[in-house]
Formats: structure tokens, sequence, C-alpha cells
């Protein structure tokens, strides 16, 4: 095993240890977003109360803003100038989404982390379009689509925390590329880690968890739920990087069972979130 090895594991392994222990440290990202969650998350919060925690950062007031009057999610066309409707008509869900573009914007205008602005960036895109796959899943669910979005968008956390951790410490990882690779396998339950300290519900952490769970309950019949969700969005979130027309194979995907999707039915559905893509990019994008 190569030294780069020996210390990309060394330092993925210190990592997932101190977040199952309930240590986050996530250098960079506003705090104003984490005090959004807590005050959605207090049942006696108020439109009023939120405005008033938002307006306290214009940029991101600016951000809930926009993204009330963008065509992705102002489908009546009539545009909002008051803060505490604009969150009255996203909700808490999705005020937590564009919170959470936001926060990686600013991220990245952190000097410590402009080397991997472009990997920033990039995970970013995935993580919208996995988002916005996973609101169109859900529309057939119990599940309500702005949880299913929100939690495609946040997805990639656990990537984006090892990302953030590495670049903040660049001694301890000798090669960032070769680092990167290093990765898959960890991001899922690290990710699941650090939403559960952020008070997250546990079905949106159970599902960022098991989304790479591809044989999950396969051979069950039952009704799907948000991991499905999430498990079937990441898939078809990445066949979008595919030209058309894609070949998407759905046989030991027990995600795609759950959902009762055909081969058909997921192309249809890559079709119908690429179309839409471009104007959530606009929306949300960093």
């Amino acid at each position: 095993m190569r030294p780069i090895q020996i210390h990309g594991l060394e330092f993925l392994s210190n990592l997932a240890r101190e977040v199952s222990e309930g240590t986050v440290d996530l250098p960079g990202f506003p705090d104003i977003v984490l005090r959004i969650r807590e005050e959605l998350a207090d049942p006696r919060t108020t439109p009023e109360r939120t405005a008033a925690l938002v307006g306290a950062e214009p940029r991101l007031a600016a951000r809930i803003l926009q993204t009330a009057n963008s065509a992705a999610f102002n489908q009546s066309g009539k545009p909002v100038t008051n803060l505490g409707t604009a969150i009255t008509r996203l909700g808490h869900q999705l005020v937590q989404s564009a919170a959470m573009s936001y926060a990686v914007r600013q991220m990245k205008s952190q000097e410590f982390l402009r080397p991997i602005a472009g990997q920033l960036t990039e995970l970013w895109k995935d993580s919208i379009a996995v988002a916005a796959v996973c609101q169109m899943l859900a529309q057939h669910t119990r599940v309500h689509p702005d949880d299913a979005f929100l939690t495609g968008l946040l997805h990639g956390i656990g990537r984006l925390y090892v990302m953030v951790r590495a670049a903040a410490k660049p001694a301890q990882v000798d090669d960032f590329a070769s680092f990167m690779e290093l990765i898959t396998g960890w991001q899922a339950s690290i990710g699941k880690a650090v939403l559960e300290s952020w008070g997250f519900s546990a079905e949106i952490c159970d599902a960022i968890g098991d989304q790479d769970q591809l044989e999950r309950d396969r051979r069950r019949r039952r009704e799907a739920d948000l991991t499905d969700i999430l498990i079937a969005g990441v898939l078809l979130g990445n066949a979008l990087k595919m030209p058309a027309p894609r070949e998407i194979t759905v046989e030991g995907v027990g995600a795609y069972a759950a959902l009762a999707l055909s081969a058909q039915d997921c192309a249809a559905v890559s079709s119908y979130a690429e179309d839409h893509l471009t104007s959530l990019q606009q929306t949300l994008g960093c």
C-alpha cells in the first residue's frame, strides 16, 4: 500500500471516529445555517421569527428571496418581496435547501478552500441533480417531495465534510487528488453522523447512511420510503452524466423494485429531471 493510502486511511479513520463521537467541526461553514436549522426545528417557530434570524444575514436573505421567486419554486409567477412570505412559500425544507446553497457559496470564498473550489462546485452540481430526481420520485409515494429534495441535496454532505477537513489540514493529506479516491465507502456513514449531530430527522439521516445499499430489501415487497428514493436518486443523478439515450439497468436494485420503476421509467425520470436542471442550477448553484 502506497504511503498516501496509509496516511489517507488514517485521516479518514480518525475523522470517522470524531463524528461518531459527536464531534463535528466543519471549517468555514456559516454558523447562521445551523441556527436556522435549530429555529425551524422548534415547533413554536413562526415565519416572522425565522425571517428575523435570516434577515441578520443580508446575503442569505437575498438567496431565500431569489429562491422563492425563481421559476423552479414559484409556479404561480407572483413575486414576493417580504422575507416572511418567501419563507412561508418555500416551507421549512426548501428554506434549508436555500441555506445550504448559501453555505457552499460562502465556503468557496474561504482562502483555504480556493484550491478545491472547482471540486466543491462539481459536488454541489451533482447534489442538485440528485435532489431534482428525488423530488420527482417522491411524487408517487407518501414521502413529501420537499423532504426528498432536501435529502438529495444533502446526500454528499459526508464527502463535503471530508474534503473541507482535508483542505484545512493539508499536512495530513500528502496528495489531495489521490486522497479523494479513498473517500468512496466512507462518505455515507460520515454524512449520517454529521447530520445526526446537526439535529436532522432520523429518516433523513438513515437515508444518507444507507444511500449505497443497492440490494436493500430487494427480495421483499414493501412500500417505498425515503431511503429508496435517495438510492434511486443517486443512481439516476449519476446517469445524467451519460449522453442520451441512456441505458439504465434496474435488476438487482431494491429501490427500483420498491418504487416499481422499469428501465423505461428510469430513463423518463432522468430526462424530465434534466429538463429542469438549468433552472435549479441557476437558483441553487454556487
